[in-house]
């Protein structure tokens, strides 16, 4: 217990630091007068006369208001922690000691979480997340390999929270899916997925092999935001091209005897997106414009860029050389991030969801400017 004491003492300069760097990425000072200035919009009389806006300001007040009262919650947590830790050197209590350690860890904890969303300020970082796996080279391996990564988003998806909703479904020949789209709903689920977009790569023995091979498989991810109002766009009518079929899916499921699934086309670009989730065609047409504009957006802001396939960033061809992260099952067990050098030995646990330590990872280089979102 006291070598655990004293490691969560020594702790306590790092999480100091840390949280004056929160402090400085915050800038609190003007972050309070920001406060401030919402505040004194939403007491004037003629604010609620526009409902959108006034809508659109209670929440900006609200998150910054959240983001001031949990950095000022931290700060007094710290503080709290040393006069505990003065009193219980006095007194020799082994209880005191413990508690301490507790306190430490979970404060530990919240100051990283808070830490991560500081670096997460994008335009859309607060939106919801459109999640698009396809498998690659590798056949029946590959389309295997796409749905052990949607297994892996969802778990994660369920740990954080957050909801997901399938928008499209196409059953691999044999096992596994081609693809699937599908949206993860809730606050910041497009700043943290965005570190997953690129190539995953596989390693292990098939056992779609009658020999016993190792195999190496791919999965593309494609992260889009899901837009809102605020942050929409206009698209001329005259530039799609819409097709109506019957939606299907594994086994048999979620199959419509009516063509409410759709697929829009994007002539200018080429660009096709596809929902067959819901049984309305209206909604299935709603979603999948959403899909349009955010791939549109993300086109407009790489606008120097020549090709579609730059909307996807390092995505390249589903294949050789061209992966993000690689997943190793034999010979031995490790999954490596290639543009952070993040490494994780329990390969299981990173199947089960476990992958905030390469989205943090991803995150912090980010915004140290070593890596490009």
């Amino acid at each position: 217990m006291l070598m655990q004491y004293e490691e969560a003492i020594s702790s306590l300069g790092n999480l100091k630091s840390i949280l004056d760097e929160i402090r400085g990425s915050l800038d609190i000072g003007v972050l309070k007068k920001k406060i401030e200035e919402l505040d004194n919009k939403m007491q004037e009389p003629e604010f609620w006369n526009d409902l959108k806006k006034a809508q659109s300001i209670t929440q900006e007040a609200k998150c910054l208001k959240d983001r001031y009262d949990r950095f000022n919650r931290l700060e007094t947590g710290l503080e709290d922690i040393e006069i505990l830790i003065e009193l219980s050197s006095e007194e020799e209590d082994e209880n005191s000691k413990q508690e301490i350690v507790v306190e430490i860890e979970a404060i530990s904890y919240d100051i990283e979480k808070l830490r991560v969303e500081t670096m997460l300020s994008g335009g859309y970082d607060r939106d919801n997340a459109i999640v698009t796996l396809h498998a690659g080279a590798g056949g029946t391996d590959a389309q295997d390999w796409a749905e052990m990564l949607l297994r892996m988003y969802t778990r994660w998806s369920s740990d954080k929270g957050y909801k997901l909703e399938t928008l499209d479904y196409e059953p691999g020949d044999e096992a596994g899916i081609k693809g699937v789209t599908i949206r993860v709903i809730g606050e910041f689920a497009y700043g943290y997925l965005k570190a997953e977009k690129g190539i995953h790569r596989l390693v292990r023995i098939s056992p779609f092999n009658a020999n016993g091979k190792r195999q190496t498989s791919f999965a593309s991810v494609e992260i889009l935001p899901e837009l809102t109002e605020d942050q929409d766009i206009d698209i001329r009518s005259d530039d799609l091209r819409i097709d109506t079929y019957r939606s299907g899916g594994a086994g048999g499921q979620h199959v419509n005897k009516t063509e409410s699934a759709i697929r829009i086309t994007h002539l200018p670009t080429g660009i096709v997106v596809q929902c067959q989730n819901e049984r309305s065609q209206h909604n299935n047409r709603e979603s999948a414009m959403k899909m349009l504009k955010a791939k549109l957006i993300q086109l407009k802001e790489q606008a120097h860029k020549e090709k579609i396939e730059d909307l996807t960033g390092e995505l390249r061809d589903i294949g050789w050389g061209s992966q993000i992260r690689s997943y190793v099952f034999q010979p031995y067990t490790m999954v490596k991030d290639h543009r952070t050098g993040a490494e994780a030995g329990n390969i299981q646990a990173v199947m089960d969801g476990d992958i905030d330590l390469f989205i943090n990872e991803y995150l912090k280089q980010s915004s140290n400017g070593k890596l490009d979102i």
